[in-house]
């Protein structure tokens, strides 16, 4: 929703280092949830709507390859961008389990905190894309559903197949032409209709 801040989970065992990335990431006026572990991270995923994960790689317990993998099992959390953030030192073993995991970047401590900033920022302008994506296809249905009430139920078919290749596009811009082709053509038909002179009444003389 616009307006709405965006969250993300920020995800170390040591406070240390979440102090140190709340402090890092706070100026940009998301909402920071933090969580110590693997399990804890799991259960605030059920019910925060994520636009992106900083997860730690060390972490005792379940760490944060074992955490990712959870993650990307789960219908729900599965497209959440996750970020791994290690003091290992960069081996390539160690970044292809990141990936294979499910990261979509790789970052080594001490990083640049310029970098993580504009990095989170890319990915929470991704969801943000995604979020007004949904709410237009949300307002073309309820736009549908009016013009299926005022019989034109033909015209959302033809509109549904439009939303549908842009939502498998993830095209905001096709969605917004598609919602202009379906006004623009319900007002053309209830335009036409109106035109049409009404019946005269059986058995009236001309």
């Amino acid at each position: 929703m616009p307006g709405v801040p965006a969250k993300i989970l920020l995800v170390d065992d040591r406070p240390e280092n979440l102090l140190a990335l709340e402090a890092i990431l706070q100026g940009l006026g998301h909402d920071l949830i933090k969580a110590t572990s693997g399990e804890e991270a799991l259960k605030r995923l059920l019910v925060e709507d994520v636009a992106v994960l900083l997860l730690d790689v060390q972490m005792p317990g379940m760490d944060g390859f074992e955490t990712a993998a959870h993650v990307k099992r789960r219908e729900k959390t599965r497209d959440i961008p996750i970020l791994f953030l290690t003091a290992i030192d960069g081996e390539a073993h160690q970044a292809f389990r990141g990936y294979a995991a499910g990261a979509v970047d790789y970052l080594a401590k001490p990083f640049d905190p310029w970098v993580l900033k504009a990095k989170v920022g890319v990915f929470v302008e991704l969801y943000e894309r995604r979020r007004e994506l949904t709410t237009q296809a949300e307002q073309l249905r309820r736009r549908l559903a009016r013009y299926d009430a005022a019989g034109l139920e033909g015209l959302s078919e033809d509109v549904c197949a439009a939303i549908e290749k842009a939502q498998a596009a993830g095209d905001p811009g096709a969605l917004a032409a598609a919602l202009e082709q379906a006004a623009s053509a319900a007002t053309a038909m209830r335009e036409a209709v109106r035109r049409v002179p009404a019946a005269p009444p059986v058995g009236t003389s001309r």
